[in-house]
């Protein structure tokens, strides 16, 4: 029986496929493709290595852009043991191994870096346990996050590490990665230039990614080069990235918002187009074109909240897809409107000024006075009526009495807003005459 668990004898086996993203990962930090930024002589990283001094760091990014590889290199260009955890499939119990393990190389004169990805699906438990850690020595952390940092992580954590961005791999860089996978292929893809173009942009930023796109198109047998029809059929296009609850949404959001503001239709309609493709529920995107009309648009156009509201009915009335060219004409019209926030800023002004006024209460002449002893008692007394007077304006004062006149509303000369301007102005004028009369 022995026999047969006897590996001398057993036939040689293949070794096992290695994928190509594997045999093309990185050896020294000079063969990352891409992110400069962090990894160029003058930049963070390059500074701290030829300083010597490599600090805690914390690497946000999107996924397939290097960041398990920078970190395996830098233990490498540090002469730290690497060490690599998920804070998916790791509890605290195995923290505690780590911890321990790392302590006893340190007492060995041998320090440690510890990789952690998804650092932000830790709890804040969790992020506390690496602080001592971190402080004396024990471990230099590299954490990776797809999330911002900001919002998922603790700020004692943060304050005791560098938060470094990378960034997509843009379509040079892809072009560079295309051309060292063939060179390990051994040979050119099968793909005619316009082809080559449209498996790099299927890629959206992720090298790891498009190796494994290539990996595909390479073992295909083909008579003539591809063309991008033919290879989209082939090929299943990558859903772009973007997540409901994530950064990507509020970032996409921002982005139609702000194209928007700055009058930019074509802009505006590709943010309201990558949120659809994303998955973004229409009536969330109804919405947010709402608050651009009340924010934004204001009184410059007074029928741009009408509009976003009726385009949001349609949508709910006829749905998916026509409901959507309701909304898409709405970005439009939002997009192209006169522009005026002096209605949002007088209000945010007069909140303020609230405030700080605390409960001073109206002037006397403007109470209403509806017993007799409120009328002993002044109230209403000198009170105006506006309608009796030859202008239709009495020019009273409503403030509280002894507050200085503030000016709160501040109208635009853009669109109709132009016109309200014009009645602002007037009764200014008047008011300041019967002031003086």
């Amino acid at each position: 029986m022995s026999d047969l668990f006897d590996t001398n004898d057993a036939a040689p086996t293949e070794a096992p496929h290695r994928p190509l993203a594997d045999r093309l990962r990185p050896k020294v930090l000079s063969d990352v493709i891409g992110q400069e930024q962090v990894l160029g002589p003058e930049a963070p990283l390059g500074v701290m290595l030829a300083a010597g001094s490599l600090s805690s760091l914390i690497f946000w990014g999107p996924p397939g852009v290097g960041k398990t590889t920078i970190a395996r290199l830098l233990a490498q260009e540090t002469d730290l043991h690497f060490v690599q955890i998920s804070a998916i499939f790791t509890g605290v119990p195995d923290l505690k191994r780590v911890f321990e393990a790392a302590k006893i190389r340190r007492q060995n004169g041998q320090g440690t870096l510890l990789f952690v990805d998804e650092i932000h699906r830790f709890n804040k438990a969790q992020q506390d346990g690496f602080l001592p850690h971190m402080e004396d020595g024990t471990i230099l952390l590299v954490g990776a996050t797809t999330e911002n940092p900001s919002f998922e992580l603790n700020a004692a954590v943060l304050s005791r590490a560098q938060v470094l961005i990378l960034e997509r791999l843009d379509l040079g860089d892809l072009e560079r990665l295309t051309q060292r996978a063939e060179k390990e292929l051994g040979k050119a893809l099968p793909l005619t230039g316009a082809a080559r173009e449209t498996l790099q942009e299927m890629a959206d930023g992720d090298g790891r990614a498009l190796l494994n796109l290539i990996e595909q198109v390479s073992a295909w047998t083909v008579d003539n080069p591809l063309d991008p029809e033919t290879l989209a059929k082939r090929l299943m296009r990558r859903a772009a990235k973007y997540d409901k609850s994530g950064d990507e949404h509020y970032n996409l959001i921002s982005a139609l918002h702000k194209s928007v503001r700055g009058s930019d239709p074509d802009a505006a309609l590709y943010w309201f187009a990558r949120m659809l493709e994303g998955g973004e529920d229409p009536r969330y995107i109804a919405r947010r074109l709402t608050i651009m009309a009340v924010e934004d648009i204001s009184l410059a156009d007074p029928q741009a909240q009408a509009l976003a509201l009726h385009a949001w009915e349609v949508y709910e009335r006829i749905g998916s897809p026509e409901g959507e060219l309701a909304l898409a004409q709405a970005v439009v019209y939002l997009a192209l409107a006169p522009k005026s926030n002096g209605a949002y800023a007088g209000y945010k002004a007069a909140r303020e000024l609230a405030r700080r006024s605390g409960s001073e209460p109206p002037p006397m002449h403007i109470l209403n006075a509806p017993t007799g002893l409120m009328k002993e008692q002044g109230f209403g007394a000198g009170y105006k009526y506006d309608h009796d007077q030859e202008d239709g304006f009495s020019g009273q004062n409503y403030f509280p009495e002894g507050m200085e006149r503030p000016e709160l509303y501040k109208p635009v000369e853009r669109g109709f807003e132009r016109e309200l301007k014009k009645r602002h102005d007037y009764f200014s004028r008047l008011r300041a005459q019967r002031k003086g009369d």
